[in-house]
Order: C-alpha cells, then structure tokens, then sequence
C-alpha cells in the first residue's frame, strides 16, 4: 500500500488575465521511508507539488491520496488536523518564531495536538533536540544560533509531532557548504534510523545524489523518474496513464 499517491493532478493558477500551469497530469505513487528528490529548475512546478502531497495547496483537478485515505475535498480544519498529526514541514528561511527559544519552537506544533501532555511535551522537546545535538543549546533564541543550527531546530520542530512524513523545501539553500552536508547526513540518519518519510524539493545536486528515489519535473511535467538500486540509478519507464510507483522497493 502506498503512503502517497497522486492521481491526475493539475494546478492551474490565474496571474492577471492568464492562467498558469503549474502542474499537468501528474500521476504518481510511492511507499513509506524512501528518501525522495523532486527536482527541478525554478518555476518547474516540483514546490507546487510538495505543498499538494502536504496539503497545504490543492490540485485544480486529480485526486491525492494519503494512507490509502483521498484528502481532496476535505474541509480546511479536517486537512489541518491531518498536517498536524502526519506531517512535518522544514522550510529554506528555517521559519521559526524569533521571540521564542530552541525548545519553544520545538514544543510549538505540539500545543495544537490535544492529546498530547505537558510532560510528554517535555519529553518530546528534549528528546529531539538531543537528536539534532541541541540540547545544550534549548534556552537560545534563533538570533543567538548559527543558521545550521536554526535548521536544526527546525528539523526538531518537524520531528515532534513524530510525524509519517517530512517534507523539506530547498532544506540547504541557506547554508554554506559544510553545514549543508552535516544537515543532509543527520535527515539521512534520521531516515534510516525511524523510517520517517522524507520528500525534498530541491536543485541541490547533494541532496539528488544522496535520494534513494529522484524526480525530475520540467515545465510542471515529470521528465524522468529513477530508483537507486545497489547505490547505481535505474530509470522507471514513464507509462502514460499508469501511476509511477518509484516508492516500491526492487
């Protein structure tokens, strides 16, 4: 069973007195735990479809399934309430409330989740900033951290909620070199270690060689879809009509 799936999506936008494509037809399915590189160039379409499987945005036309379960159509709290317990989000600008400390906006995305205790709020915090090797640093504010450490924090915040899965827009696109790298390898770790779900969009040639899956958007179309199979890429046939099932393991 697959965890997201796609089905005939298109989103379409009016800028002015035109409307724009964004994304056309796109048809796709893949499991849990893969680490996943949409790319692309700017203005392909791969960030519109992120925030489609994240339901932030939703397609004009096809269908989005999550678990087996469509989400289109669903009210805005029904699909809030579903971000809120199955996703986590970590954006390029860290996205993080600047008059809150490290632990803070880690806690943050918890404080929706009722159900949830104050003491296991705690436990929570704690313990995903000492995954992303924070916790000595849970009372600074992000003025007070370096910018891979405010990513960091924000890989925490995504964390907390345990969620199905992370999705990561352009996660390096503000960090130097190095601290990029580090990033990448501690979402790797954490993708090998918890089975999370991570979804890059991404132009970043590390993050496309470290996916165990790759897809390529031009235009809002799919160019091309690979798999990584003993640590050499293999090409999945485009078959129109058919969804792509580039989460499937070989």
């Amino acid at each position: 069973m697959s965890l997201v799936r796609v089905e005939g999506v298109t989103k379409s936008y009016r800028l002015g007195e035109q409307t724009v494509t964004a994304l056309h037809n796109i048809t796709l399915s893949f499991d849990e735990g893969v680490f996943l590189a949409i790319a692309g160039p700017s203005g392909s379409g791969k960030t519109t479809l992120l925030n489609i499987i994240g339901c932030i945005d939703a397609p004009s036309t096809g269908k989005v399934y999550i678990d087996n379960a469509e989400v289109t159509g669903r009210s805005p709290d029904d699909l809030a309430d579903l971000r809120a317990h199955t996703t986590g989000f970590i954006f390029q600008t860290f996205n993080l409330f600047p008059v809150l400390t490290a632990a803070e906006n880690v806690e943050y995305p918890l404080l929706n989740l009722p159900e949830i205790t104050r003491e296991e709020r705690q436990k929570r915090v704690a313990r995903f900033l000492a995954v992303v090797g924070l916790e000595k640093h849970a009372d600074r504010k992000p003025n007070q951290l370096s910018g891979g450490q405010r990513q960091r924090v924000a890989i925490a915040r995504a964390l907390a909620i345990k969620p199905r899965i992370v999705l990561a827009d352009e996660p390096t696109a503000n960090l130097d070199r190095r601290t990029g790298e580090e990033i990448l390898n501690l979402m790797k770790d954490i993708n090998r270690q918890y089975g999370t779900t991570f979804i890059f969009s991404t132009h970043d040639r590390r993050i496309m060689s470290m996916a165990d899956r790759l897809i390529r958007i031009e235009d809002g179309r799919i160019a091309s879809l690979a798999m990584k199979v003993n640590d050499n890429w293999k090409s999945v046939r485009l078959a129109a009509g058919a969804a792509q099932e580039i989460g499937k393991t070989s």
